[in-house]
């Protein structure tokens, strides 16, 4: 059941359209995705299958012009990001499971984890973006279960260069790309019009 990413994919592309100062654009997308997450009855399996070894990264939607993209991320028991940033603006909306985010800060030409990680429980939403911090690494906070977060970003994610901060110092370039190369219909209807006519 697809109609809830579509409707939200729909709502967003219309905020955009007003062109809202970041400020707004964080709020009002992050009220959408919270009602996105709210409910976790839309996400097709073939975007939620963990992999033992390391977590996926899944398009669901990438907007024809690339001002945002939508991502299903899914963490293994205990998997976790290396320490990354992202350059653009994005919301994490915690669909299943949990997961934690830990803030990093420089000092001294070093990335050092900056406060408390914060942890997502389903429905809650955070915002990353180089205005607010940008640099953080996440985990899912289970061991012994499957956790799924649905990202927003303000670009094709996918293949947008960004970098990772090693220990040892220094900043990597990585393109992330995705896990999945088929996408769900958002357009197809069918099922939806046959059972109304039913």
């Amino acid at each position: 059941m697809t109609r809830p990413l579509r409707e939200f994919v729909h709502a967003f592309g219309l905020l955009l359209d007003t062109r809202p100062d970041e400020p707004h654009l964080l709020a009002q997308g992050g009220a959408l995705l919270h009602t996105l997450v709210a409910r976790d009855d839309w996400l097709p399996e073939a975007f939620a299958e963990p992999h033992p070894a390391y977590y996926r990264q899944y398009l669901l939607h990438a907007d024809s012009t690339e001002r945002f993209s939508v991502v299903s991320f899914v963490w293994g028991p205990g998997q976790a990001t290396p320490v990354h940033d992202h350059t653009v603006w994005g919301l994490i909306g915690m669909l299943r499971g949990s997961e934690y985010s830990q803030g990093y800060v420089e000092r001294e030409g070093a990335w050092v984890p900056g406060g408390e990680p914060v942890r997502l429980q389903p429905g809650d939403v955070e915002a990353v973006s180089p205005r607010v911090g940008d640099v953080h690494r996440v985990r899912n906070a289970f061991d012994d279960r499957v956790s799924i977060s649905i990202h927003v970003y303000g670009a094709n994610i996918g293949a947008v260069r960004r970098h990772t901060y090693p220990p040892e110092g220094g900043r990597r370039p990585f393109v992330s790309g995705y896990s999945n190369t088929l996408l769900p219909n958002l357009w197809d209807r069918s099922a939806e019009l046959r059972s109304a006519t039913a």
